[in-house]
């Protein structure tokens, strides 16, 4: 079990699965039905405070209280786009630390897209996640709170969530699991698996290692280049594992899951958005059972990189297609709130907003 515990070592009682509540009220002398009454007021009615659980006694709550931390995050900014609604939001950590999280809708529903750790360790060039290094991993309850606070601020249910903020879930994978966990358990949220996405760089131990937990979710991998030579000056994480590894990883993982895979692919203007790089991405994920997804750049201030033409991104698009590849073109959303990844809290703590 991990070791669920906040910065000054309370148990960390939204972290815990329903089993775990059992077993720590009956510890309390409680009966079994107690743990139903307060994961329902942590998970559904998705309450902060240990006072608000008005079914339980004043003795249960104070008993919580001394014994337990109610992670509720604290929202200390929010940018709302004027061109498509979209909202990202600045949520503050218990130990001073901030995150951010977007909110995003669209036709088939409403999507949030999560942080899993407080900045990065990855180092990829086109991201602001990872300007400033990893701080720290996020436990469970924080990565659904995040969640939990914009159901609450909208009034709308969430129904797709994507792990695909700051930092790399598979560098912070046994709390990542056991949140896809709850975010999926039938007393809580009850999110459809299928509606989760895993965004990874390409740890390929921790591919290997997701096939066999008997998920359904979607595994998105950061492609962005169709050679090592290339990815290499991208992601640093390409020096460890070789793009012949990582897709031998992906496509074990369909098999295992049957899950089609996604392959994210950022279009950087002179860097990986000629027709050659094209051609040679359709060959190298041709066996591969999976859709590209390419993204336009999000240029930030620390690097040079600048987004590919319309003209080029479509001509990407349709050589792909035309060698029997799906692929689209992410919608942007959020541009002028600096939705990419990253980009909210680093003009945070560095006093712009």
């Amino acid at each position: 079990m991990l070791d669920i515990t906040d910065h000054k070592g309370k148990k960390d009682i939204k972290s815990l699965t329903f089993e775990e509540l059992e077993a720590e009220l009956s510890a309390l002398g409680e009966k079994p039905f107690r743990a139903k009454q307060v994961y329902d007021w942590l998970h559904v009615k998705l309450v902060t405070d240990f006072g608000q659980m008005s079914s339980l006694s004043k003795e249960l709550r104070k008993k919580l209280e001394d014994t337990c931390s109610l992670t509720a995050l604290k929202t200390v900014g929010e940018r709302i786009s004027k061109i498509d609604g979209t909202r990202k939001y600045l949520f503050g950590l218990e130990d001073g630390n901030v995150i951010e999280s977007v909110w995003m809708q669209y036709h088939h529903g409403n999507s949030v897209c999560i942080s899993s750790q407080v900045g990065c360790r990855m180092g990829c060039r086109f991201c602001a996640s990872t300007l400033d290094g990893l701080e720290r991993n996020l436990r469970p309850s924080e990565m659904l709170d995040q969640i939990y606070r914009i159901q609450t601020i909208t009034g709308e249910r969430v129904s797709n969530v994507v792990i695909m903020g700051s930092g790399e879930p598979m560098d912070n994978y046994d709390n990542v699991i056991r949140f896809i966990r709850l975010l999926s358990h039938e007393r809580g949220l009850h999110i459809s698996q299928r509606n989760i996405t895993l965004s990874t760089c390409g740890i390929v131990p921790g591919i290997r290692r997701l096939a066999e937990e008997g998920l359904q979710i979607t595994l998105a991998l950061s492609l962005h280049a169709p050679n090592d030579e290339v990815r290499k000056t991208l992601m640093p994480i390409a020096n460890s594992y070789k793009l012949a590894d990582v897709l031998k990883a992906c496509h074990e993982y369909f098999q295992k899951t049957g899950r089609r895979l996604t392959f994210e692919y950022s279009l950087v203007r002179g860097v990986n958005d000629n027709l050659k790089e094209a051609e040679a991405l359709a060959s190298l994920i041709a066996d591969q059972k999976g859709h590209v997804n390419l993204i336009p750049v999000n240029p930030i201030k620390e690097r040079d990189y600048v987004q590919s033409g319309q003209k080029a991104i479509q001509d990407f698009k349709n050589l792909l297609e035309k060698r029997g590849i799906n692929a689209t073109v992410r919608r942007e959303m959020g541009r002028d709130i600096g939705g990419a990844c990253g980009q909210l809290r680093k003009s945070y703590m560095e006093g712009e907003g």
